[in-house]
């Protein structure tokens, strides 16, 4: 016998429809008009919802804004890459350095790391907020999986987390900066995955453990 659906239940598949249905609205919004030129009724018309209901779920448009931010990264698979363990670390390296330059050097990805840079000075809560719960928050998964690489003996490493944000830096060289300046276009997988094997060969020259000499 199927068990009846509570009230509480239904209630909150509502409110996560509801949610979505804002969140769609303004993502819309937002590249169209960007994070100073949206307003909270422009998003509101938007999203179909009064005014009253955008205030019932968001306090703000800057709390909108960064679930938005935090909502793209997730959706595009920065945050929720696998780092597994017992994978071998070159395979791992690359395929980590291929999915994140794919996810900030496209156009969805790269238009929220502009607005947060052209409005962090102003509203360095924003800044924050986005480093933190993005950037920090990857650099430290990724320093957790170097930890345990080291503990396995495969990499020599006194700070993890520094090396986690050299490996993410060189993987950017050439790609990163004139994408996000619009001196160029997305890089290509091609080009991507050359300046990543670049980055994984400076990385483990300069981290791997050495291997013990075999008995004779």
């Amino acid at each position: 016998m199927v068990a009846p659906t509570s009230a509480a239940a239904i209630h909150s598949d509502d409110d996560s429809a509801k949610r979505r249905q804002i969140l769609d609205g303004a993502r819309a919004v937002f590249l169209e008009f960007g994070f100073d030129g949206a307003s909270m009724g422009e998003i509101a018309r938007a999203a179909g919802v009064s005014k009253g209901t955008l205030y019932v779920y968001f306090a703000d448009k800057n709390s909108l804004f960064c679930e938005i931010v935090e909502q793209e990264s997730l959706a595009q698979g920065m945050l929720s890459f696998e780092f597994v363990p017992d994978r071998d670390i070159e395979a791992t390296l690359r395929a980590f350095g291929n999915a994140y330059i794919a996810l900030i050097c496209n156009p969805r990805g790269a238009s929220a790391i502009r607005t947060v840079m052209a409005i962090a000075e102003r509203m360095p809560e924003i800044g924050r907020r986005y480093y933190e719960r993005v950037i920090a928050n990857t650099i430290g998964r990724f320093g957790r999986y170097l930890q345990a690489q080291v503990a396995a003996g495969v990499l020599q490493i006194d700070n993890c987390d520094l090396a986690a944000a050299q490996f993410m830096q060189a993987c950017q060289a050439t790609l990163f900066l004139p994408f996000i300046f619009q001196t160029s276009e997305p890089p290509s997988p091609a080009r991507i995955a050359g300046v990543v094997d670049s980055a994984t060969a400076l990385f483990l020259a300069a981290y791997r453990a050495p291997k013990a000499s075999g008995s004779n």
